[in-house]
């Protein structure tokens, strides 16, 4: 093979070979025929790329706080709803709409919150 083909080929080959880590990962592990509602405390907001995130504090049944870490969006798509880096903050109480978790843990794809001053924000689309 010719030093001119060699190249090009292994640059196609490394790109065919990489392929697989620029997939978006799926959501296979959210129930989405489920819709969950939860309310508590914003204990922490991440504005980063390429998902936003919030983790809640719930009290659970047996009085004991669950640590709900619901995922998002992009910030960009979030941008669009409305959103901004502020729109949430830790000690804010909320009610979070989420498809669940397929294991039963707590945490799950977000859906729509309703903040402290009664607006809602909802998951683009």
């Amino acid at each position: 093979m010719s030093k001119r083909l060699s190249l090009p080929l292994t640059m196609v080959a490394s790109l065919i070979a990489a392929s697989p880590g620029f997939a978006h990962h799926s959501f296979a592990m959210f129930d989405m025929n489920k819709t969950v509602v939860v309310k508590g405390t914003v204990r922490d907001f991440r504005w980063t790329n390429p998902h936003a995130w919030m983790e809640v504090v719930v009290q659970g049944d047996d009085g004991q706080a669950q640590y709900w870490n619901i995922e998002m969006t992009s910030p960009n798509n979030l941008t669009q709803q409305g959103w901004k880096r502020t729109s949430l903050k830790p000690g804010d109480r909320v009610t979070v709409s989420i498809h669940p978790l397929r294991d039963g843990k707590a945490g799950g794809s977000f859906l729509s919150v309703v903040l402290p001053n009664g607006s809602t924000l909802k998951q683009p689309g």
